[in-house]
């Protein structure tokens, strides 16, 4: 049993470092060689990936290829892909341009977003096999997803890699490293298709079929308005704080010249609010869990946009860091252990990557779009088209819109969102 958790605490530790090289630094990087208006456009395609890919490759994974093997298969090209926008980075410097980086960054998130669901399919998988209770076993092998994650964010902090190309490369590094460790895990059983079958079962579809229970309907549909929210931070988070660096009282800042640092607090404070979810959810469910992370975004984005990187500013900023742990976790990991545990086994994968899709594909997308859309309003036409305007003013304005569509989706959820917990001792 110690033996296969800790065979899938170095899974998830490789899966999130991949994404932790880039995902919070990158928007610095793009605002140094010129491409701050296409922030939102990078943070996005992970969303547009994710409306089709985490679905078929789950479906490939539920029907022909184990999980552990497509989820080594994935990281490969991902990671190859990545590398290689990372080449162009470095040929071109900061001339670089959008039609030469962006294509294969695209292309190593299309096949790196799929792995988040394939991973935790594998857990699942694993885990059960093992007999172990997933609700219980899974929190605590998932933190060493975000140790991973926190690591790769100072590893690019500290070596100086956050405003350059160097960050596509490691996160290309962490991707081949997990590539070959995915073909050593525990197999996954597949579903052959029987003779016969219809198109849908054929094909995994059958997962769709959960839009006609009326609690699992309203689950993706909010899923889908809470995702929104989760490309935000990642994409602007960083360039906001890089952006305080302008203002000579602020230059200095430790806040401002590690800002990469700063926001790594966020993933700590996520690794300690996994272990509180067995407790919150057997004790609470998944509504009032949820709940809770609608809060803690809308208090998140006030957060950000009350702080500066000194005094009662830099706590609040702090404070921020602080309750994305709950805004994330209590979203993310309760839903996937929710949609696992309402779906059955034959569907799983298929039915994690509808969950994706849901959050990470049309949620994300939507949001990154919006996010830039807000920001633009309010940070970056005026301050181009009237030198007078304080630039710092408009992204608070810009957070605080953030943070009242975060609390105006948990109220309509609360009203909406039918179900009853029976509570049980954690």
């Amino acid at each position: 049993m110690k033996g296969i958790k800790f065979r899938l605490i170095v899974m998830n530790f490789l899966i999130f470092a991949v994404w932790g090289a880039y995902l919070c630094s990158l928007g610095i990087y793009l605002g140094r060689i010129g491409m701050g208006a296409h922030i939102g456009k990078f943070f996005a395609i992970q969303g547009i990936v994710s409306l089709f890919m985490p679905t078929l490759i789950g479906i490939i994974a539920d029907r022909w290829v184990p999980a552990q093997k497509m989820l080594g298969i994935c990281h490969f090209l991902a990671a190859v892909f990545m590398a290689l926008a990372g080449y162009m980075g470095m040929k071109y410097g900061n001339e670089v341009t959008f039609g030469q980086i962006f294509p294969y960054y695209a292309l190593s998130v299309a096949f790196f977003m799929p792995t988040i669901a394939l991973g935790n399919s594998v857990s699942y998988n694993a885990l059960n096999q093992a007999g172990l209770d997933t609700v219980k076993a899974f929190p605590p092998i998932r933190v060493f997803g975000t140790i991973g994650f926190i690591l790769s964010m100072w590893i690019v902090n500290f070596t100086g890699f956050k405003d350059n190309y160097m960050q596509l490369f490691v996160s290309a590094a962490w991707g081949l490293i997990l590539a070959v460790y995915a073909f050593t895990l525990p197999n996954c059983p597949v579903n052959k298709t029987a003779k016969g079958a219809s198109f849908v079962d054929t094909f995994g579809l059958r997962a769709f079929s959960l839009f006609k229970d009326g609690k699992m309907c309203v689950f993706f549909i909010f899923s889908f308005l809470l995702g929104m929210c989760l490309q935000v931070t990642n994409g602007f988070a960083t360039p906001y704080l890089d952006a305080f660096g302008a203002d000579p009282q602020y230059a200095n800042a430790f806040a401002v010249k590690n800002n990469v640092f700063l926001s790594s607090i966020s993933q700590v404070s996520e690794t300690l609010c996994i272990l509180l979810i067995p407790f919150f959810l057997k004790k609470f469910g998944i509504k009032k869990v949820m709940l809770i992370a609608f809060v803690a975004w809308a208090l998140r984005f006030f957060f950000l946009g009350a702080g500066n990187p000194t005094g009662f500013g830099l706590v609040l900023l702090i404070l921020s860091m602080i309750v994305y742990g709950v805004a994330f976790d209590f979203f993310n990991i309760s839903g996937s252990l929710f949609v696992d545990q309402n779906t059955d086994e034959k569907i799983r994968s298929s039915a994690q990557g509808v969950f994706m899709m849901m959050t990470n594909g049309l949620g994300a997308t939507i949001g990154s779009f919006c996010a830039q859309a807000v920001v633009n309003r309010f940070v970056f036409n005026p301050s181009a088209a009237d030198p007078s305007f304080n630039v710092m003013n408009g992204w608070t304005t810009a957070w605080y819109v953030f943070a009242a569509f975060a609390l105006v989706v948990g109220i309509l959820f609360a009203i909406l969102f039918k179900y009853k917990h029976t509570p049980e001792k954690a």
